[in-house]
């Protein structure tokens, strides 16, 4: 076991410097400079990012207008130029966010005078781009060093039973499963790693990421060489639940743009996309022929989807609680799934045209006991024979799916346990949690058999990777 030094700090101020600071961060760039021209990336951007950006963005252009970067928002929308350089008079952006009853934004707070003016002046200067050659750019050129272990928000082990992949911050961090040694680093642009996902074939691994607000990227990499084979932008926010199908032949997942995608692979197209959820979907899951999709969204539906057409079938479920995580039955069509309020049920993955005006739920096939709170992740082992389900108090509960009985609890986490996986065999659950070591238990028996840091800290290891 390890044990990890705790660190803080602290600095004490006078109350002058910290009113002078805090009044700083409130004033416009403009209060401080006021013969300095406007600049588009520094005063700009952020008023777009806060009040235009949700409605105006590659993923949603309302009008025909994109706010999200300096390229975009040059682009006519449907009503022509979004602003005549030089002239704020002229220009449809003006007309739209000022006068006393501004036309835009449509949800949320008008602009304020001062931002209406500043937009003004900006386009009356004349509307130049100073946009930083890197601004967007989230790469970073060797792996960061933690002050601290990360929270393993993934987890997944290769269907050979080889390999163990874990989320870092900018990485993923991959492992032999017999004796916990590195394989490697794998560093990509995105910033946060959501979901991963080993290929049917053990031969590549697929990553959904991205940037919260700015970009959602799938990433595959090639596991015997840790190459990336591919790194797609799909989206201008966050996604997840990434997941093969089948045949390997495509990769599903969800988003925080309420999408589902499907890409072929290797060529990375979007052969389907599904717009028929109405918030987050955070979950994929095909069934076994391939021909149907499962997601799961905060918008409390397990929609059944056609996988080839994207043509939506049915809610499986009745609406009762946002869907946090999925897991598919190894052998029968029915999934796991756990509820944003503390739910644990099993659905027959098929149609609900049973269901009456009552909304009756006639897909419920197993409903649990009520969990501690949201539940982070569920698995089933591979022969279908466990249910395992994540909790924010640190617990992960085994059950029996035939009876709905808890056969196991597993203890010992830190805060919340997000990801579970087990091996292929079965023999072994591996958790990841808030305190960022990954744990290796029988679920047999319920006994820890393994601890894993999967990072440094402070570029020097604390403790020794081994198992008790």
């Amino acid at each position: 076991m390890f044990e990890y030094p705790f660190h803080s700090c602290g600095a004490a101020m006078s109350s002058s410097p910290v009113r002078a600071l805090a009044l700083s961060l409130l004033l416009p760039v403009s209060a401080f400079a006021a013969d300095a021209p406007v600049s588009w990336f520094k005063d700009v951007t952020p008023i777009f990012k806060r009040s235009c950006n949700g409605c105006h963005n590659p993923n949603k252009t309302k009008g025909g207008v994109d706010t999200s970067t300096y390229a975009l928002f040059a682009k006519p929308g449907k009503n022509g130029p979004n602003y005549l350089p030089g002239d704020p008079s002229k220009s449809i952006v003006i007309t739209e966010v000022g006068g006393k009853e501004p036309s835009m934004p449509k949800e949320g707070d008008p602009l304020s005078p001062a931002e209406v003016a500043l937009l003004e002046r900006w386009i009356r200067e004349g509307a130049k781009d100073d946009t930083p050659a890197d601004a967007y750019s989230t790469h970073i050129a060797a792996p960061p060093a933690y002050p601290s272990l990360p929270v393993t928000t993934a987890l997944a082990i290769s269907p050979d039973g080889k390999w163990i992949a874990a989320s870092g911050y900018h990485e993923v961090l991959v492992f032999g499963t017999a004796d916990f040694q590195p394989k490697g680093r794998w560093i990509g642009e995105s910033t946060r790693i959501e979901s991963l996902a080993f290929s049917p074939d053990s031969r590549h691994l697929a990553v959904a990421a991205g940037v919260p607000a700015s970009l959602g990227e799938v990433q595959v990499w090639e596991v015997e060489t840790g190459k990336q084979a591919a790194a797609w932008k799909v989206s201008a926010d966050s996604v997840y639940g990434i997941s093969w199908s089948p045949t390997g032949d495509r990769l599903a997942l969800g988003g925080a743009d309420k999408a589902v995608r499907v890409l072929a692979w290797p060529s990375g197209k979007e052969v389907v996309r599904f717009d028929n959820h109405s918030d987050w979907s955070l979950q994929t899951s095909w069934l076994p022929a391939g021909n149907r999709l499962l997601s799961g969204s905060r918008d409390r539906a397990i929609k059944l989807i056609d996988a080839a057409s994207g043509q939506f079938i049915d809610d499986i479920n009745k609406l009762i609680e946002p869907v946090t995580c999925l897991a598919r039955h190894p052998k029968e069509e029915t999934v796991l799934y756990g509820g944003g309020e503390g739910g644990l049920r099993i659905y027959r993955a098929k149609e609900n045209q049973e269901r009456t005006d009552a909304n009756n739920d006639v897909n419920l096939v197993r409903d649990f006991e009520r969990q501690p709170g949201p539940v982070q992740a569920v698995a089933f082992n591979p022969e279908g024979t466990l249910a395992a389900a994540a909790a924010p108090n640190g617990e992960v509960r085994l059950y029996n799916p035939t009876d709905g009985k808890r056969t196991a609890t597993l203890t010992g986490h830190d805060g919340a346990v997000f990801s579970l996986a087990f091996s292929p065999d079965g023999k072994r659950l591996y958790t990841g949690a808030f305190d960022g070591l990954i744990r290796e238990f029988d679920p047999a028996t319920g006994r820890l058999t393994g601890i894993l840091q999967p990072v440094p800290i402070l570029k020097e290891w604390v403790g020794a990777n081994g198992r008790p």
